[in-house]
């Protein structure tokens, strides 16, 4: 008899407080939990619970949609930084007064701040290597034949040629980085059009990590820099 007394006060004193704070227990899922086993123990094998049925799936609902929400943050904080990592690439690539400062820092600040290995910057053209205004150059202007550039997009194959690309680097890109070929895995192509009566260029962007650029990821921020890339060297070719 004196043993019961403590346990009926204690159950009493349990009851008031989750009559009185029922979140106390609604936000438990290890209490819930318990209380959903013990509730299926009671009711028997043979009876089916579709109360417990629908709050089982809806914790797996609600899993779901923590994992999904997760996702989205990360993506969002993503994008942003990428916004912000192309918006200081710009503005540092609209500095120069020069078109040799210009290419020396697109190999320089602009790359580091694209967080990338190499930045080629590929024209078009009939003049030779042997000019000696490319030679001083060369570090990141590289020249070729017309029509190479759509070859070397589409590799020979007759299929569309996308303004951006992102691959793996192909046994054709030693003769664009040289002595640099040896450890840039992956690259992003920007196809880029200097107007009427002009041939076109192509800027590449070179990583030594092979993930850094896949043909899974999106390409509006690099469409953006390639069209502010395209402004900024038709004022260097007026």
């Amino acid at each position: 008899m004196n043993t019961q007394v403590p346990t009926a006060l204690l159950a009493e004193d349990l009851r008031e407080k989750i009559i009185s704070e029922p979140d106390m227990i609604l936000d438990d899922i290890d209490v819930m939990r318990a209380l959903i086993a013990a509730n299926e123990k009671t009711i028997g094998a043979n009876v089916v619970d579709l109360r417990g049925i629908a709050m089982e799936r809806l914790e797996g609902r609600l899993d779901k949609l923590e994992d999904t929400h997760r996702e989205v943050v990360a993506a969002a904080y993503e994008n942003v930084a990428g916004t912000n990592q192309i918006h200081r690439a710009i503005l540092r690539m609209m500095d120069p007064i020069d078109f040799e400062t210009f290419l020396r820092d697109l190999g320089g600040d602009v790359a580091d701040i694209l967080r990338v290995d190499c930045v080629k910057l590929l024209l078009e053209t009939n003049v030779e290597d042997e000019d000696p205004v490319v030679r001083k150059l060369g570090n990141v202007l590289v020249t070729a034949e017309p029509h190479f550039i759509d070859t070397y997009l589409t590799l020979g194959r007759n299929v569309p040629v996308r303004p951006v690309t992102l691959r793996a680097v192909v046994p054709e890109a030693n003769m664009i980085y040289g002595t640099e070929s040896g450890f840039i895995r992956s690259e992003a192509c920007l196809k880029l059009d200097f107007g009427s009566g002009r041939l076109p260029g192509l800027l590449i962007l070179g990583a030594e990590d092979p993930a850094m650029f896949k043909t899974s990821q999106g390409t509006d921020l690099l469409s953006f820099f390639a069209g502010v890339f395209e402004k900024t060297m038709r004022r260097w070719l007026a």
